[in-house]
C-alpha cells in the first residue's frame, strides 16, 4: 500500500494539492537556473534571501496578471505591449514570466522574423497590423515596428528617407491604434556595456544558450555607441502621451522582471472579475464499459 492509499480522501486531496504547488515552484527554480552562473550553492546569504523574495513576489504578481487577464476577457479590452532593448537585455525572460501562467488564447507573443521580399514592398507597419489584438486579447511584441529605429538604422537596412518617414508615421500610427481602443505600452530594457558583454560571453560558453547568439548580435557589440544614439533618438522622437516609453533598468534580471510586471499591472485599469463557482460533475459509469489495453508498441519507453 502506498503512502497516499493509507490516507483519507480529504488528506489525499490536500497532499496532492501541495504536490501541485511544489511542482509549480520547482518550475520557477528551473526557469531561473540560467541566472546563476555558479549554481544554487554558489549564492551568498544576501542573494539567497533576495531569491526567496523574488519567487514570492513573482508568484504574487503572476496572480495579479491572471486577474488582469480575466478583466481583459470580460471587458473586451485590447492591450499591446512592446518589448525593446539591446540584445541580451532580458526581454525574453520578462516575456516568459508574464505569459507563464496566462491563457495563450488570451495572451500571445508576436516575435516576427526579418521581413521577406514581399513584405519589404508593403507599407512598413502592415505585417505588424495582422498581429494586433482583437477584443479581450493581450499581445506582447518581442521586438516590434521599432526595428526600423534600431537595428535597421544601425545596420544600414533602411535608407535615411525611410528612417525619417518612420518617425513621421509612428506617432500617427500609434495614435490611430489608441483612438480605436487599443492600449499601447512600450518597454525599453536598458543594460550596461559591461553587462551585455558578460551575457554574451556566458552564451558563448554555454551549449544550451549558443543558439541565442546570432551574427547580428555579435555585430551589435562593435556598434554599441551607434545603438546608444539610435535608442536616444527613438525615445525622444516616439514617446507620445498616448504611448509613452518606459525604461526598465535591466542589469539585475530578477529585479527587472518584477519591476516590469509591476509597472505593467499599474498601467492597466483592471478590476477583479467574479467567476462562477466551478462544480466538478460526477463521473458517469457504465457497467458494460471495458477499457481496452493499449498496444505495447505504442507505449513510450519509461527511461526515467
Amino acid at each position: 500500500m502506498s503512502d497516499l492509499e493509507s490516507l483519507s480522501a480529504e488528506e489525499r486531496e490536500r497532499v496532492q494539492m501541495r504536490r501541485e504547488i511544489i511542482d509549480d515552484l520547482d518550475e520557477e527554480f528551473e526557469l531561473s537556473l540560467e541566472d546563476d552562473a555558479g549554481g544554487i550553492g554558489g549564492l551568498g546569504a544576501e542573494e539567497r534571501a533576495f531569491r526567496r523574495v523574488y519567487f514570492r513576489e513573482l508568484v504574487r504578481l503572476q496572480g495579479e496578471l491572471i486577474k488582469l487577464q480575466d478583466w481583459v476577457q470580460a471587458t473586451g479590452h485590447r492591450v499591446v505591449v512592446l518589448f525593446e532593448g539591446r540584445d541580451a537585455a532580458g526581454k525574453g525572460g520578462a516575456i516568459k514570466r508574464i505569459t507563464q501562467r496566462l491563457n495563450p488564447r488570451t495572451c500571445r507573443v508576436a516575435a516576427l522574423p526579418a521581413p521577406n521580399d514581399r513584405e519589404r514592398t508593403q507599407w512598413y507597419f502592415q505585417r505588424y497590423v495582422a498581429h494586433l489584438p482583437a477584443a479581450g486579447e493581450i499581445v506582447l511584441f518581442d521586438r516590434s515596428w521599432y526595428n526600423r529605429a534600431g537595428v535597421e538604422r544601425v545596420m544600414g537596412f533602411c535608407t535615411d528617407d525611410e528612417y525619417e518617414e518612420f518617425f513621421r508615421s509612428v506617432p500617427e500610427f500609434e495614435r490611430m491604434l489608441a483612438s480605436s481602443g487599443i492600449q499601447i505600452i512600450k518597454f525599453w530594457f536598458s543594460i550596461t556595456d559591461d553587462e551585455q558583454e558578460a551575457r554574451f560571453r556566458a552564451r558563448m560558453d554555454d551549449p544550451l544558450k549558443q543558439w541565442k547568439l546570432s551574427p547580428m548580435d555579435l555585430e551589435s557589440r562593435k556598434r554599441w555607441e551607434a545603438y546608444t544614439l539610435a535608442k536616444e533618438v527613438m525615445l525622444e522622437r516616439s514617446s507620445i502621451p498616448e504611448a509613452p516609453w518606459w525604461v526598465v533598468q535591466g542589469v539585475d534580471k530578477k529585479k527587472a522582471r518584477l519591476n516590469c510586471i509591476s509597472h505593467l499591472l499599474s498601467l492597466v485599469p483592471y478590476q477583479p472579475v467574479s467567476r462562477p463557482e466551478v462544480v466538478l460533475p460526477p463521473r458517469i459509469y457504465h457497467p458494460d464499459y471495458e477499457r481496452q489495453p493499449t498496444p505495447e508498441s505504442m507505449i513510450v519507453p519509461e527511461l526515467y
